[in-house]
């Protein structure tokens, strides 16, 4: 049997990040629509399990889809949780060291990749994500976004996410309404670079 996924406790609580995202908006994302996450995926696991023991393919077939939404669900937002932190605990402080020398190599300054971020997060039709991605195989960084809750590896297997927005409505709405460009812009200001430098010198030692 497949362990189960469980909900991740935050590091910080529902209001440590205001006025950047308010603790209602906090609140809602991790025990709502994050739990439903867990909570539908461990419901799709459950259901393969049995559909695999029955042998029945239609059925194994038809659950991918749940599986993907929901586990990608959770993949994004764990990565998500991680990528914030209250000021008080660096959140906004711009990152040093190895990954600040490749993101001004590679995008020329770090306002250049906040602009192409937020652009391309402001760009995306629907719902979905912005990422910051490390691709392994050529030791490069860049920018991708993905659909719906699709995680990073969709778009490459050699895709290491280092920052994750998440631009649904949920993630901003009760705070920003319709002005998604606020929410993107104030974002940064509570973003955890050093869990992003971590990340990148674990995979580019």
């Amino acid at each position: 049997m497949a362990e189960r996924l469980s909900l991740p406790e935050l590091p910080y609580d529902y209001g440590a990040l205001e006025p950047a995202i308010s603790g209602e908006i906090m609140l809602l994302h991790h025990q709502k629509h994050h739990k439903t996450y867990v909570t539908n995926f461990n419901k799709a696991l459950q259901q393969l399990e049995d559909a695999v023991s029955k042998s029945d393919a239609s059925a194994i077939v038809q659950l991918q889809s749940a599986l993907k939404f929901n586990g990608g669900g959770h993949i994004n937002h764990s990565i998500f949780w991680k990528n914030l932190a209250p000021v008080s605990q660096g959140g906004g402080e711009p990152p040093k060291g190895s990954l600040g020398n490749e993101i001004e190599k590679e995008f020329g300054s770090l306002e250049a990749l906040v602009h192409k971020m937020n652009s391309e997060g402001a760009a995306l039709q629907g719902s979905g994500w912005v990422w910051l991605a490390l691709d392994k195989e050529f030791k490069r960084l860049l920018v991708e976004t993905t659909f719906n809750q699709d995680p990073l590896v969709t778009k490459g297997s050699s895709l290491v996410p280092l920052l994750g927005i998440d631009v649904w409505e949920h993630a901003y709405y009760l705070q920003y309404k319709n002005a998604k460009a606020d929410y993107l812009a104030n974002i940064w200001k509570v973003m955890n670079w050093n869990y992003a430098s971590e990340v990148y010198e674990k995979e580019c030692p």
